[in-house]
């Protein structure tokens, strides 16, 4: 049988409610280059079956999200298109620029631009907010959560832990559809 699962331990779980109670947060975030303003990592404690148990969260834009999901949509549209496709893999060379891609890369980056173009054009992909639970992952209790609002904050963080602990979670089932800020790419 494989290893206990650490989530479920009442020492880590004492441990992690001591974090908690230092910090202003009823949570406290996972140390991971990953996280920015759309998506955030963390944990908090909460009930699960009746017993306290660590959850391991994630929590992003629906922004973010709908980018996620146009990119993934339009790369399996390349790959139909291009018979050797292989994701694009940005490198650095010894000087640490990115090397130049080549030219079966920029045909296939344009050609994935043009249909992320498309995609939101089209409004193919829409997303809702969500809220997923893991209770097969390796440290306590897994959730994916997506949530419309603009930026993911403290505040957002700590009203959710709170809803979701006292039962009172409200998700909002519309469905959305954003388009990419072409200015946020302008580097000027």
């Amino acid at each position: 049988m494989g290893a206990l699962n650490q989530g479920f331990d009442a020492t880590q779980i004492e441990n992690l409610k001591q974090e908690i109670a230092q910090s202003n947060n009823s949570f406290v975030l996972v140390d991971t280059e990953d996280n920015n303003e759309e998506y955030k990592h963390f944990r908090f404690v909460g009930m699960y079956e009746g017993k306290e148990v660590i959850y391991d969260a994630v929590i992003y834009t629906l922004r973010l999200h709908h980018a996620s999901e146009v990119y993934e949509l339009a790369e399996h549209k390349a790959a139909q298109k291009f018979p050797n496709f292989k994701p694009i893999k940005f490198q650095e060379d010894e000087n640490g620029d990115l090397r130049t891609l080549d030219d079966v890369e920029e045909e296939i980056g344009l050609y994935i631009a043009e249909m992320i173009d498309e995609i939101e054009d089209e409004e193919l992909v829409k997303v809702q907010e969500h809220v997923d639970m893991d209770n097969g992952g390796e440290y306590g209790i897994g959730l994916d959560i997506g949530l419309n609002v603009d930026e993911v904050t403290d505040k957002v963080m700590n009203k959710f832990v709170n809803d979701f602990n006292e039962d009172n979670l409200k998700l909002d089932d519309t469905l959305y559809s954003f388009v990419s800020n072409e200015e946020e790419f302008d580097l000027d």
